[in-house]
């Protein structure tokens, strides 16, 4: 009840504040979700279309799925209109329900850059719901409300994030992780530079560093490890980049320091060394790290060189094509847009976490019995996968012929 009024009262001023005609709605609130339930299509459209999404800070709403759902949905379309324009996109407003120390708050929140003491001292002790809840705060609460509604429209004014297709529920990821803090993910991306493209290559899809190869251009204007750093934080990770040059291979006796996805350039196998270290690296099997292949068909000598390439990387890592969870496998065999790269990537991460605890905890395994005494450990071979059903983004299927085939958010 209080929440709607909240929302009754920041429509009327945002009507007020726009030239939006009379009639016409100013935002949307789901009166009818319930825990448990799915999205609406109608709310699918709107988390895909709106200007401007107002989460409101409780401890109630950082515990629910659906809301980080609901912010991941949104927070995806902002980190597209970042890659594709190379201009930031903060379009999330937050506001307190109930006071919310920083401590207490997922990654995804507790990054966001916002003075919540611009909007009144008693605001920030109480929270909207203390403000609306309490008659001798009612001044207090029409002015924190008030200048909420001015920050919206001005956001709403000033950042235009682009459209993006409604995000399926069912196999949506949440946005807020799982408690004890954002966990680790570690990226690193195989691909030439400027200094050692192959012969002939076009050079405007790499930059000095492997971290700068941009496969998607001109469709992207911001190098793939900084699109996937943002959206594996939108995950609440914490991520990290390095290249695969300069990374030494790991010791296949040590247990696994954190779960890794390796982004792989088929070009990066034309140079010998680097290939070389590509097939030592795939000769152990590490479940806990995925092998994701972006590749641009718009991209002409990418189109030309296709089969060729892709028969050397199956070549090359015949483990990390060919094993693992079908998800997975898709995102190795090739992921050809973008669009496509965001889709799949929330479930490679999850699929990395979770090898990645299941042989963090059973590292090194126990002696077989009958084992002589003192001899040495082995490795535990590649583990059983769970028997889950994971979901391919209709945009991949095709490209792998191998593979198997909130109640208190407003926007």
């Amino acid at each position: 009840m209080w929440v709607e009024r909240l929302f009754r009262d920041l429509c009327g001023h945002v009507m007020a504040m726009t030239d939006l005609p009379a009639g016409a709605p100013a935002g949307f609130m789901d009166r009818e979700i319930r825990s448990g339930e799915g999205w609406s299509e109608r709310l699918g459209d709107v988390l895909a279309n709106c200007r401007v999404f107002v989460p409101l800070f409780s401890p109630r709403y950082f515990a629910s799925e659906m809301c980080g759902k609901e912010w991941y949905a949104f927070a995806q379309r902002a980190i597209y209109h970042q890659a594709k324009s190379n201009r930031s996109a903060e379009a999330i407003v937050p506001a307190l329900w109930v006071p919310m120390p920083p401590e207490q708050l997922p990654g995804p929140a507790e990054r966001l850059q916002f003075n919540h003491r611009a909007f009144g001292d008693r605001y920030v002790t109480d929270g909207l719901y203390g403000l609306i809840k309490l008659r001798i705060l009612a001044e207090e609460y029409e002015a924190a409300v008030y200048e909420l509604a001015k920050r919206i429209v001005a956001v709403a004014d000033s950042t235009r994030v682009t459209p993006g297709s409604p995000v399926d529920y069912r196999h949506a990821p949440s946005a807020f992780g799982r408690p004890g803090g954002p966990r680790p993910m570690h990226l690193t991306v195989a691909a030439p530079t400027h200094h050692d493209l192959p012969e002939g290559r076009a050079p405007d899809y790499y930059g000095k560093l492997s971290q700068d190869w941009n496969p998607y251009h001109p469709d992207s204007a911001r190098p793939l490890a900084l699109v996937a750093q943002e959206l594996v934080r939108s995950l609440d990770y914490q991520a990290t980049v390095s290249s695969f040059d300069h990374e030494t291979l790991p010791d296949p006796t040590q247990p696994p320091a954190r779960p890794e996805i390796l982004v792989v350039d088929r070009w990066a196998l034309v140079d010998d060394r680097r290939c070389a270290r590509l097939a030592a690296f795939d000769a152990t099997p590490r479940p806990w790290v995925t092998v994701v292949v972006p590749w641009n068909r718009d991209d002409p000598q990418s189109r030309h060189s296709e089969a060729e390439l892709a028969e050397r990387l199956e070549r090359t890592m015949p483990h990390a094509m060919n094993h693992g969870r079908p998800a997975c496998r898709a995102a190795a065999r090739g992921v050809f847009s973008i669009e496509a790269f965001g889709q799949i990537l929330p479930q490679v991460v999850e699929a990395s976490a979770q090898e990645y605890l299941r042989h963090a905890e059973v590292y090194p395994p126990a002696p077989p019995p009958g084992a002589a005494r003192g001899e040495r450990p082995r490795l535990r071979g590649p583990m059983a996968d769970y028997g889950t059903t994971q979901y391919v983004p209709d945009t991949l299927r095709g490209t792998a012929p191998d593979a198997e085939d909130t109640d208190d958010s407003q926007s």
